[in-house]
């Protein structure tokens, strides 16, 4: 059985830049090493990707804070989790979950048994979002979210999200 890595949205935008937290720049380490137990190969990255337009959407309206738009500073991978992930597969996706993620991995998993570990940001949005998605996918692929290599928006919606993904029996590591 393979051991599969799904990093969720580690960019600057989330970490440092105009949605960064100090909780998001606390993980970082973790999230490198952890990259490090994977192949290259086993792992799966997510960019949260959005346009000029982004305030017009509906997440903009929203969330009226531009972040992650495509090819700016903002929308690349945090400089040390590009450098770990080199060789990965990397996913755009224009909103919280990732559907051809759950796809992929579904295609992966019809071919030979895969285990799923996922790490990222935000918790309590992304993460959440693509664990649900892929549990639907994959009910009964083992689908464990390691909380200290995951920041939310608060600390508080941290870890109500972890509560969220137990219940959908995520396991919470």
């Amino acid at each position: 059985m393979e051991k599969i890595l799904v990093v969720i949205d580690m960019q600057n935008d989330f970490i440092t830049g105009s949605l960064g937290t100090k909780e998001a720049e606390a993980i970082v380490d973790n999230v490198v090493k952890k990259i490090g137990g994977y192949k290259p190969e086993n792992i799966y990255v997510t960019r949260d990707t959005h346009h000029e337009n982004y305030l017009e959407t509906q997440e903009g309206k929203c969330l009226p804070v531009k972040h992650c738009i495509k090819d700016t500073e903002g929308w690349m991978l945090e400089s040390r989790i590009a450098e770990a992930v080199s060789g990965a597969r990397v996913i755009d996706k224009p909103g919280f979950g990732s559907l051809d993620l759950a796809d992929i991995l579904l295609a992966r998993n019809d071919k030979e048994p895969i285990e799923i570990e996922m790490v990222g940001l935000c918790t309590d949005i992304c993460v959440v979002s693509n664990a649900v998605i892929l549990k639907a996918k994959l009910p009964e692929t083992k689908i464990t979210v390691d909380g200290s290599c995951c920041a939310g928006v608060t600390p508080k919606t941290h870890e109500e999200a972890l509560d969220v993904m137990r219940m959908c029996q995520i396991n919470i590591a």
